[in-house]
């Protein structure tokens, strides 16, 4: 799937001049889409300095924060929408960062590669950890520091008393709404406190 139509189908889940936090946000590319063709505003949340930089360079308002000190300066629903765009398998409090984003925020937006997609489970069945376009680094060098899957996110959704809103797969330019766990190389949740 290309990125740009990727982020046209994440962007057109977050509603029209939504306050939005993006955590994780890189180089702002996503948070600049909305801005302009969203007419959102917000912030970006980033850790890298050349992130960093290339979202000042952008025009996107960016905090330098890093996320596992967790979101204690922003109030309870200070954000219509909070994201977490392929975020979360990068997060060592992966469940406290889930428990702020819908504190903060209205709703979350969560996004992660799905590792339960039929060629990961293949490329385990032949020994080996799975290296695709959505998992592309080898198991030594990664910056996920865990997995998941459709139901692995379910559960802990229900375990943190979230209502799940919408939940489907991407795989390549389609939406998997059928078999997920299964056919969707990429998961997409949105999220609300019950």
């Amino acid at each position: 799937m290309s990125l740009k139509k990727y982020i046209e189908i994440i962007g057109g889940m977050v509603p029209l001049k939504s306050r939005v936090l993006d955590l994780g946000c890189g180089d702002g590319l996503f948070l600049e889409y909305l801005i302009k063709e969203r007419n959102c505003s917000g912030y970006g949340i980033e850790l890298d300095d050349a992130n960093v930089l290339a979202c000042i360079k952008r025009g996107v308002n960016v905090l330098q924060l890093n996320l596992e000190e967790g979101l204690n300066l922003f109030e309870d629903q200070s954000f219509d929408v909070v994201l977490q765009i392929d975020t979360l398998q990068n997060i060592k409090n992966a469940e406290t960062m889930l428990t702020e984003t819908t504190r903060v925020g209205k709703v979350g937006l969560v996004t992660f590669p799905n590792f339960a997609h039929w060629p990961n489970r293949l490329s385990v069945l032949k020994g080996r950890m799975p290296v695709t376009k959505h998992l592309p680094f080898q198991w030594y060098d990664t910056p996920n520091i865990r997995v998941a899957t459709f139901d692995d996110f379910y559960n802990l959704a229900t375990k943190k008393k979230l209502k799940v809103i919408e939940a489907f797969g991407l795989q390549n330019e389609n939406k998997i709404k059928y078999f997920k766990n299964l056919m969707a190389s990429k998961a997409v949740f949105k999220v609300t406190n019950l």
